[in-house]
């Protein structure tokens, strides 16, 4: 899947026919509602030749029914490449299938809801309409990718599961690209882009609620990494019950699963986006408040100029009084309605000391308003300037430590006061 001259993808392989049977068996570890399939291996489908990048394996059925298998094919070695993550660990976080998610259980409440989710199992969201198997790969994350190989980059394309397994994954990165909707992540995953960060690695967050819930994995039958654990409340989770039996509190401090932001050992995700989550439902138009950025070079938009519907289904906002690294950019920024609340939006740049520059576009909605496909936001001048934007951010951090280039012009306390206060979580 990629650009393709616009036809979004190419045949790479195809399969002789192969005898089909149902599998209908299924576990569920009652303790974390954890489903899992139980079912008999499909032949091994090898990726010699194949060139990398993000795949969807596509199964057709003799009755017409199609189903899809992500996956992604990496290069050898991430060195002067822009990498693009696939978000999988929040796919996973929302797929019920088998009738369980991280949200609910099989009647829609959340308090049955799984505490812990197995990749042993297809992609399955009934509530976004994400049933193809695709997880939220062609909405959330096709418009980007795209994107980046009509621009010609240097690409690699990773999991972020990847991102915990391998700590060499990103050695001499030029960036790092996190797409549409990246909310789960481990310690070790977190310490990945702070790494990179730290040598000059940009990072792009081209979607919100990033970096929102601590998980860790444990294994299954089928291999390291395979479970998904997060109890999203600390105190439901037995590593933090464990903690205060012990004299060991270091060692299960750093896998407590909860919010970033909560304890045990909070470290809210705004010192890492640069902004952090803020609402659901949210839907308003992003405002261009700094048109001079170089951003915004070639898009022809002006102070007030609305970006419509850009900002959805969820968003974040700078909160200052939260930890934010400066100097901090804020390009452009809305006010919005958030259920009984008024709040905000806004689209940031901050740059560091090792001349990484970190973007982040506030909004999930980002990333399809590219194309406006399948998208509340975006289409015509809209999406004309998101993808403008877009493709100058992602040349700028492909060329390597892009704050030493375009060091960000901090305008956070002129734009958003001297004192605001945090935001409600």
């Amino acid at each position: 899947m990629g650009w393709y001259g616009g036809r979004l993808g190419r045949l790479v392989w195809t399969s002789p026919s192969i005898p089909g049977h149902e599998q209908t068996g299924l576990s569920n570890v009652a303790a974390t509602h954890t489903v899992s399939a139980r079912w008999r291996p499909g032949p091994a489908v090898g990726t010699r030749g194949w060139p990398p990048g993000d795949y969807l394996l596509r199964l057709d059925a003799a009755n017409g029914y199609q189903r899809y298998v992500p996956l992604a094919v990496r290069s050898a070695s991430a060195a002067g490449r822009v990498v693009l993550v696939e978000a999988v660990t929040t796919w996973q976080a929302y797929s019920d299938w088998g009738g369980y998610s991280l949200y609910r259980g099989p009647h829609g409440s959340s308090a049955d809801r799984a505490r812990a989710v197995s990749f042993d199992r297809p992609y399955d969201d009934s509530t976004s309409g994400d049933r193809d198997g695709a997880g939220q790969f062609p909405h959330r994350e096709l418009p980007a990718v795209a994107l980046a190989e009509r621009l010609g980059l240097a690409l690699d394309y990773v999991t972020d599961v990847d991102l915990d397994a391998d700590p060499h994954l990103l050695d001499g990165a030029r960036a790092v690209v996190t797409m549409g909707h990246d909310e789960y992540y481990s310690p070790l995953m977190r310490a990945a882009l702070e790494r990179a960060r730290a040598r000059g690695v940009n990072l792009a967050f081209l979607g919100a609620n990033a970096v929102y819930r601590r998980i860790r994995f444990e294994p299954s039958a089928l291999g390291a990494r395979r479970i998904e654990v997060n109890y999203k409340v600390a105190a439901e989770d037995p590593l933090s019950r464990k903690r205060f039996r012990t004299s060991a509190r270091a060692g299960t401090d750093t896998q407590v699963t909860s919010n970033w932001s909560s304890p045990p050992r909070a470290r809210n995700e705004s010192a890492l986006v640069g902004q952090a989550y803020d609402c659901f439902p949210a839907r308003a138009d992003e405002v261009v408040i700094d048109p001079g950025s170089w951003l915004f070079a070639g898009s022809g938009v002006h102070t007030g100029t609305r970006l419509r519907s850009v900002v959805g289904p969820e968003s974040d906002r700078v909160v200052l009084a939260d930890p934010t690294p400066r100097p901090l950019e804020v390009l452009a920024q809305t006010r919005l309605r958030c259920g009984p609340r008024t709040t905000r939006s806004d689209v940031t740049w901050y740059t560091t000391p090792s001349g990484a520059g970190v973007f982040s576009s506030g909004t999930i909605d980002w990333v399809c308003s590219i194309n406006g496909v399948h998208c509340a936001g975006g289409g015509g001048r809209t999406s004309t300037i998101v993808r403008r934007v877009t493709a100058n951010l992602l040349r700028a951090v492909a060329a390597g430590p892009a704050g030493r280039r375009h060091p960000a012009v901090d305008n956070a306390v002129r734009v958003l006061g001297a004192h605001p206060g945090s935001a409600p979580r």
